[in-house]
């Protein structure tokens, strides 16, 4: 039944997500030009939202035995879902998602179970996500030049409100993860010549879909490390 249920929720979930990815960059000029052809439509962008969304939510109770837990990380989760939509679509990862969001996350980590978060890991895994990814971002200017960075200053944001979502125990992961999916799918895609090696390609879809598999089993998987 709470499977039934939170697919109904991902399901209204995915129209405001389809919504604010539509509305959101109306007033902002992407940085770089928008990239559709190694596969994503933005016709079909509302189905994939949709599914993807109302599935993901129905799979929370599987992994997590806490209502609270599962409602929290729903949330966290719809606004990842969205970020991936507005980096993929727009290379542009907003403020008016990021600081709200971050506020939240330091709140409902207050609430959820320990084993989940607690404040004082959400704070410092904030703290830490932002200086990580803020010393590669420097560290990409003076190796690529400001013209051709890899990282954007919207990907050490991002960072910053996964490291609030996980929790220290588990941002270290969700980076390591985000970075390597990025370095294998651009690899992917460099090898079917969908894009080249002047391609801006955006990271943060890649930050963001590690943070959302953190979500649902990352707890459990980091305990083990911190045990």
């Amino acid at each position: 039944m709470l499977n039934l249920l939170f697919f109904v929720i991902g399901l209204l979930a995915a129209i405001v997500i389809n919504t604010l990815a539509d509305t959101l960059p109306s007033s902002r000029t992407p940085l770089w030009p928008q990239w559709h052809s190694w596969g994503w439509s933005v016709r079909k962008r509302p189905l994939l939202v949709f599914v993807g969304t109302a599935v993901t939510f129905a799979s929370l109770p599987l992994f997590l035995a806490d209502w609270v837990d599962v409602a929290v990380n729903s949330f966290h989760i719809a606004v990842l879902i969205l970020i991936i939509v507005t980096d993929l679509e727009h290379r542009l990862i907003f403020n008016k998602v990021i600081w709200p969001a971050t506020a939240i996350a330091l709140a409902t980590s207050l609430i959820v179970s320990p084993e989940e978060n607690n404040l004082r890991l959400a704070l410092l895994g904030a703290v830490v996500g932002f200086v990580i990814f803020y010393a590669l971002y420097w560290l990409a200017q003076l190796l690529y030049g400001a013209e051709r960075v890899p990282l954007g200053y919207g990907d050490v944001k991002l960072a910053l409100l996964m490291g609030a979502m996980l929790g220290f125990h588990r941002i270290l992961f969700a980076l390591m993860l985000g970075i390597l999916l990025g370095g294998v799918f651009s690899l992917l895609l460099l090898l079917t010549r969908r894009v080249n090696r002047d391609t801006a390609l955006p990271y943060g879809q890649y930050l963001a879909l590690a943070a959302i598999v953190m979500l649902i089993w990352g707890a459990q998987y980091a305990q083990q490390f911190l045990d």
